[in-house]
């Protein structure tokens, strides 16, 4: 039986961590093409935090609550759908309202557990993968034996697009900013580049320079970039936790030909999510369920404990993935 209400975390007012607060809120109802998840566990996210600080709202239409991913069971379905039935565990890119017992999403944005993965591995896939495939792949056109950096080398988006990477037979190059996460780094088999004692513009430099350059910090980073770029180079932004604005001597662009690109997910449109879904499906699912790409979880808290999710990743000290556990598995 479905109940009428749940327990979900809301954000009642910008601000901090504290003003995540648990709520009781209606079990949302599945439109058409939607279906209806009993949330097992939540992936905390970046932009959770924007949005808790006021600087990310959600889409026109969907829920106010936080959380863009999350696994569980399907428990309804909208008109429409018929790739899915009752019953069947999935991981799901989610508009937001990730922090609650039930959450809706549509039917093509959900994907399969991967084979030999939990729930809780699960719930740390949809935000990561649909991103990383997205922009590394589609838009940052990585091929094998290229050159790839990738700035905050142990967040969530990090270590994915490492393995990616590696498994298209890239060389790979990732920053951070202590030896603890520069092991870990190493460890996924790529070169560990400590930011506070080293300079990636002159290691990538040293290498003959990036090919693909995927940035989530941007500031500061944006003209060292460039110069870290090989001709014909590509950067990719996704994130600024430096800021977007910066001053670029765009010259440098047109004599390395250079393209200078970026991406949001949340805001596209359910058909192109739909059609990342699918290579997800086709191409990365695989290797996830072969070992090939793993996740590295960072830590685990209730539903009840959001709040101190949110200081831990805004420690800057986690490696690897953070999870809301919401129903025992």
């Amino acid at each position: 039986m479905i109940p009428d209400s749940m327990n979900a975390v809301e954000i009642s007012e910008p601000g901090d961590a504290d003003v995540l607060k648990l709520t009781s809120r209606p079990v949302p109802v599945p439109k058409h093409d939607e279906i209806l998840i009993k949330v097992a566990y939540a992936g905390v996210n970046r932009p959770d935090v924007l949005q808790r600080l006021g600087s990310y709202a959600p889409p026109p239409g969907a829920s106010d609550l936080p959380g863009l991913e999350a696994s569980g069971e399907i428990v309804g379905m909208g008109k429409g759908v018929t790739r899915w039935k009752k019953g069947e565990q999935v991981c799901a890119l989610l508009p937001g309202g990730g922090y609650a017992e039930y959450v809706v999403c549509h039917a093509d944005h959900a994907l399969r557990i991967p084979y030999g993965m939990s729930l809780k591995e699960a719930a740390c896939l949809p935000e990561t993968a649909y991103t990383v495939w997205s922009n590394v792949i589609n838009r940052g056109k990585l091929s094998g034996g290229q050159r790839f950096l990738v700035h905050g080398g142990t967040s969530g988006i990090g270590m994915m697009a490492i393995q990616l990477a590696r498994a298209f037979g890239a060389r790979v190059f990732a920053t951070a900013g202590s030896d603890e996460k520069c092991e870990a780094i190493r460890q996924l088999g790529a070169t560990a580049i400590n930011y506070k004692t080293e300079d990636f513009v002159k290691i990538l430099g040293a290498a003959g320079g990036a090919d693909l350059i995927l940035d989530m910090v941007g500031g500061s980073y944006i003209p060292r970039n460039i110069k870290a770029l090989d001709l014909d180079g590509r950067l990719v932004m996704i994130a600024f936790l430096e800021g977007p604005k910066v001053e670029l001597n765009f010259a440098q662009i047109m004599v390395k030909r250079l393209t200078v690109t970026g991406s949001t997910l949340r805001p596209q449109s359910d058909a192109a999510k739909a059609e990342i879904a699918e290579e997800l499906r086709k191409q990365m699912w695989p290797m996830l369920s072969c070992g090939t790409i793993k996740v590295t979880l960072d830590s685990e808290f209730d539903l009840k404990g959001a709040a101190e999710a949110h200081r831990r990743m805004e420690s800057s000290t986690h490696i690897g993935k953070i999870v809301l556990r919401v129903a025992d598995d």
